[in-house]
């Protein structure tokens, strides 16, 4: 989370709203362990990784809809026979949790 945080602060100075996405668990091979995180501001810009490229897309997607209120604050999974996450590219064999919420502090 600390790499993220310059770009979090800079972006709610300017006035942004600010959704962050955590592993909060994996199952079997993952990308990344428990405690990664991304930030996404409501523009779209993106700090941090959640799964070292490969699902990244789709955890943006979900912090977008989580600002834009489409979408409640939640767990976000994929896993190698989720035919989405297959989709987007996690062929590590193992399934990532991701918790996305937004900001609001």
């Amino acid at each position: 989370m600390r790499d993220v945080l310059d770009d979090i602060e800079r972006w709610r100075a300017a006035g942004r709203r600010v959704a962050v996405a955590r592993v909060v668990g994996t199952e079997g091979s993952s990308p990344r362990d428990p405690g990664a995180a991304m930030a996404v501001s409501d523009t779209g810009e993106v700090a941090g990784s959640v799964s070292g490229g490969c699902v990244e897309g789709a955890v943006v997607e979900a912090a977008l809809e989580v600002l834009a209120g489409e979408r409640e604050r939640g767990v976000v999974s994929f896993g190698y026979s989720d035919d989405e996450a297959f989709a987007v590219g996690l062929t590590c064999g193992g399934t990532i949790h991701v918790f996305v919420e937004p900001l609001d502090w």
